[in-house]
């Protein structure tokens, strides 16, 4: 079973299929707590029913001519009945990507993409937004270079940072460095924090500059733009 908060057809907005039409499965449910998460309803305060691999297959079969997947969360890894959608996925030719902070290890999961985002400091919240033991938790266990590994090992992927300060960029390499694989400069993906589009803008060129200093590719939040910060975009 999958806990669901939204399904839903859209363009993909972020990473290396920018624009590409996808269907959009949310699972609900995180074991983190970011301070600046744009999904509130699918980790902080996690909706949505319980539904079966095969009625999530036929809502998505529904989306026509869609044949890109994106898996999203929360954090999708948590959800049970994952690997066998991913199977029906799979079987009926669909491109699968799994959008995961990487704390949790793929196992043999099929997919395509994995949009590997993991949680620099900047993520973690107040103990008053989150509580003491949250604050803790998530301080623990957001940065995990093992499974970050074998998700690496797994098969395709991008790395992409939410930064807010030029301080990330050391723990962003420093992280690369404990990952130990070697990664080219254009599969780490930098991302200007914020959920408006004033917000993104104001942030984009700092952020190009980082990049263009790096080698590091430049992500835009295209539904931001064409959307606003709007649920079922």
């Amino acid at each position: 079973m999958l806990r669901i908060s939204e399904i839903f057809y859209s363009v993909q907005g972020e990473g290396v299929l920018t624009g590409v039409p996808s269907v959009f499965v949310r699972t609900s449910g995180c074991n983190l707590r970011c301070r600046w998460c744009d999904t509130p309803y699918a980790s902080w305060k996690p909706e949505g029913d319980q539904w079966t691999p095969a009625a999530v297959f036929e809502k998505m079969a529904s989306y026509a001519p869609a044949r890109h997947a994106v898996l999203t969360g929360g954090e999708p890894m948590l959800s049970p009945g994952l690997p066998e959608l991913c199977r029906l996925l799979r079987a009926a030719g669909w491109h699968i990507t799994i959008e995961t902070a990487g704390t949790v290890a793929p196992g043999g999961l099929e997919f395509d993409l994995a949009s590997l985002s993991p949680k620099l400091s900047g993520s973690v919240p107040s103990e008053a937004e989150a509580g003491a033991a949250w604050v803790a938790r998530h301080e623990a266990t957001r940065l995990q270079p093992a499974v970050l590994r074998e998700w690496l090992r797994a098969g395709d992927f991008q790395l992409k940072f939410v930064v807010g300060s030029r301080a990330e960029l050391g723990e962003i390499q420093t992280l690369l460095e404990a990952v130990g694989v070697a990664i080219a400069p254009h599969k780490v993906l930098l991302m200007p924090e914020g959920v408006e589009p004033l917000q993104l803008r104001a942030a984009a060129r700092e952020v190009a500059g980082w990049c263009k200093e790096t080698g590091f590719r430049f992500c835009d939040r295209l539904h931001v733009h064409l959307y606003g910060n709007t649920r079922g975009t």
